[in-house]
């Protein structure tokens, strides 16, 4: 059995993202890696390039700036790469997502287990939110806790929206929707820094990421940044993958969070009640889904 992966990256640097140790993360999992890179403002690519692993195969491709309707250059970016890739099983990786290296045997045990049951279109792994700091998490039900990471590309997926997860597309001579993949657990779980980094990376990275939304139209709302107060914040109390440590221990700034003047919000009330009602009866009413 053979396994691609494929991720995207443009400003990486600027936005703070840790995409060298998202892509060496992913590394030892699969026997080819597509990168698909943004022409850029700083050095990702070159960074990229350093890693200097042969399995890597960096794209160079062009983000239309005028397409800035809800994220979707996102996905048509991630779509170009699944694209090139040359197996069957695609593990998918953003540029602030990393694997534990512990979860790597298992993921590939899982990918083996299902590599002739073609009714599995793909895996879903668990979310672990970084918050602030890289001991504090967010556990709220407003962060999804599994998402779909492995899909099979002739299942026809194709990644949608924003890129956040993957939907097999409707077919239009029978008129079917749009649906979910069929998935099965990965046993595993991805570590998702997109919310830690030093306040003023993450006015950057905010900024930048609003174009993809938005357009330029909004660029002086950013110019400074300040972690607010949300609910469900934890202490982290698992291990870092190894690959982050060196971001983990370097950890120069404080988050100190800014809470809402009024006190609790009528949106943080209805959060508790969603997890008192999760403690009761075991699961989460009305769950995040993203694959059946």
């Amino acid at each position: 059995m053979k396994v691609s992966g494929f991720t995207i990256v443009k400003n990486g640097v600027l936005m703070g993202y840790p995409f060298v140790e998202s892509i060496k993360s992913l590394l030892p999992l699969v026997d080819e890696l597509v990168v698909g890179v943004g022409c850029s403002e700083d050095s990702s690519r070159d960074l990229v390039a350093a890693i200097g692993d042969p399995k890597i195969r960096i794209v160079d491709t062009e983000w239309d700036p005028s397409k800035t309707k809800g994220g979707l250059l996102l996905s048509e970016k991630t779509n170009e790469v699944l694209n090139l890739c040359q197996n069957d099983w695609c593990v998918y990786l953003q540029a602030d997502e990393v694997l534990h290296e512990s979860d790597i045997s298992e993921i590939r045990r899982q990918l083996e287990l299902y590599e002739q049951d073609l009714s599995v279109e793909g895996l879903h792994f668990a979310y672990t939110h970084f918050y602030g700091a890289f001991d504090t998490i967010a556990t709220s039900r407003l962060w999804y806790k599994e998402e779909v990471r492995a899909i099979r590309r002739s299942s026809g997926a194709r990644s949608r929206g924003d890129a956040q997860g993957f939907r097999i597309p409707a077919r239009r001579l029978f008129r079917s929707p749009e649906r979910r993949l069929k998935t099965k657990p990965a046993r595993a779980t991805v570590f998702h820094y997109g919310w830690v980094r030093p306040p003023k990376t993450m006015a950057i990275k905010s900024k930048l990421f609003h174009r993809l939304w938005h357009g330029e139209s909004r660029d002086a709302d950013f110019e400074s940044f300040q972690y607010e107060h949300i609910y469900g914040l934890k202490k982290f109390l698992g291990t870092h993958p190894s690959i982050m440590l060196p971001r983990v221990t370097s950890q120069d700034w404080q988050t100190v969070f800014r809470r809402p003047l009024l006190g609790c919000r009528m949106s943080e009330i209805r959060l508790w009640v969603s997890d008192l009602i999760e403690r009761v009866i075991g699961r989460q009413p009305w769950p995040h889904r993203t694959h059946d």
